[in-house]
């Protein structure tokens, strides 16, 4: 695996953000073998367009918070698959049936899947500091 450190923390920050407004199927590709653009890609499930808009907009909202700019988002409007580019994290929020229809999991089977290993309830702010440690 060769995703970088400041991809990581971005990972953990956007992690517990989904998690806060009820995100669920996260799952996270290395992708920085077959994509020199990014390291990861962050791929998270919401129940209806406003929950998919709410969860996009809490990952943003928190990794702006710690210092993050987003290069560009696309989607939010339609709330059913909302992409918030940053740099070497790409956050894909979608819809339960575009989730299934795009399948990005079975497009990038052959990347690794890096474990998020951060429980249900866990802060952003304890996140934060799981990866300073």
């Amino acid at each position: 695996m060769t995703t970088s450190p400041h991809a990581l923390e971005l990972l953990a920050i956007a992690v517990a953000a989904a998690d806060s407004k009820g995100g669920e199927d996260l799952v996270a590709l290395d992708v920085s073998n077959p994509l020199p653009l990014a390291d990861i890609f962050f791929i998270v499930t919401g129940r209806s367009e406003r929950n998919v808009v709410a969860i996009a907009g809490e990952i943003e909202d928190k990794l702006i918070e710690a210092g993050y700019k987003p290069l560009r988002r696309e989607g939010r409007a339609a709330g059913r698959w909302v992409l918030v580019d940053f740099g070497d994290l790409v956050v894909h929020v979608f819809h339960e049936e575009e989730r299934q229809y795009y399948s990005l999991e079975r497009l990038w089977k052959d990347c690794p899947v890096i474990p998020t290993g951060i429980p249900s309830k866990l802060t952003v702010e304890d996140a934060a500091e799981e990866v300073a440690e």
